[in-house]
């Protein structure tokens, strides 16, 4: 049967209507605020897809009817970064499959500074996938500590993966994400796009952080927050942003699309 994130009917609110308001007059705003290490974790609640600015609080125009279905108990993801690319691509990505995740609860996202226990720039895929699962785990249990848990923790991480082809080193900059509820969790990854030489020397021989590496490579400041290396070396036609976001969308599939994904006993005994 599939997961659905619902509080307890003791819980449960939902907002008043206004009928006497013509619907293009009902309209309302629902807050999002992106946290730093001096203001409180990033929320978000759905529908909306505007963009979640730095240190400020967006305003994201919805129908009435759409903001009275909105449940106050929603179905909290929590995510260990409070970086905004980061927390806009699990926001993007939840958004696409929400009515399959949570049919019954608005989602609301939050972001979390939590350490991945690796080092700052991966150099293996065993080493992202390490990362991105001990981030989860880690929020996971500090969230259950505090007697505020969630109904799932997602932990993101980007690095380098290095392969020999043709006795040629070949490094690719990579996205992965896990998700765990608590009882199990899923990896999912984005795609790969091969770095120039010259940068994976920095990072890999020079020991350079990636984001230090990117910005004295591109000759800019501060584009870990932005477009990411991936932007700066696909120009721009994928970004940082969305590496994840797909990262994010594979590994939450188990969650959303359980039919697929059931024990092989189960299907085994289905097609007997």
């Amino acid at each position: 049967m599939q997961r659905q994130c619902e509080a307890p009917a003791s819980r449960r609110q939902t907002r008043g209507s206004c009928p006497s308001l013509p619907l293009k007059s009902q309209l309302s705003t629902l807050n999002f605020r992106l946290s730093t290490p001096f203001a409180p974790p990033f929320s978000s609640r759905f529908p909306q897809t505007n963009e979640i600015r730095r240190e400020t609080t967006t305003h994201f125009p919805v129908h009435f009817a759409d903001r009275v279905s909105i449940s106050l108990n929603a179905c909290r993801i929590a995510v260990g970064s409070t970086r905004r690319p980061k927390l806009q691509a699990v926001q993007e990505a939840t958004a696409s499959f929400a009515g399959k995740l949570s049919p019954q609860s608005a989602l609301e996202i939050q972001g979390h500074e939590v350490e991945s226990g690796v080092s700052h720039t991966p150099s293996s895929r065993e080493e992202l996938m390490q990362g991105a699962r001990q981030r989860a785990e880690a929020l996971h249990k500090m969230l259950a500590d505090s007697g505020q848990p969630a109904d799932y923790c997602v932990g993101l991480e980007g690095g380098l993966d290095v392969a020999v082809e043709n006795g040629t080193r070949r490094v690719f900059l990579e996205s992965w994400a896990y998700v765990t509820d608590g009882v199990r969790g899923h990896f999912g990854c984005s795609g790969s796009i091969e770095i120039p030489e010259a940068l994976a020397e920095e990072v890999l021989s020079r020991g350079t952080e990636l984001s230090a590496a990117i910005d004295r490579y591109a000759g800019a400041v501060g584009i870990r927050d932005g477009q990411g290396a991936w932007g700066v070396l696909s120009d721009n036609l994928v970004s940082r942003q969305e590496s994840f976001r797909l990262a994010v969308v594979a590994a939450f599939a188990p969650f959303y699309n359980v039919k697929m994904y059931r024990p092989a006993a189960q299907v085994a005994g289905e097609l007997l």
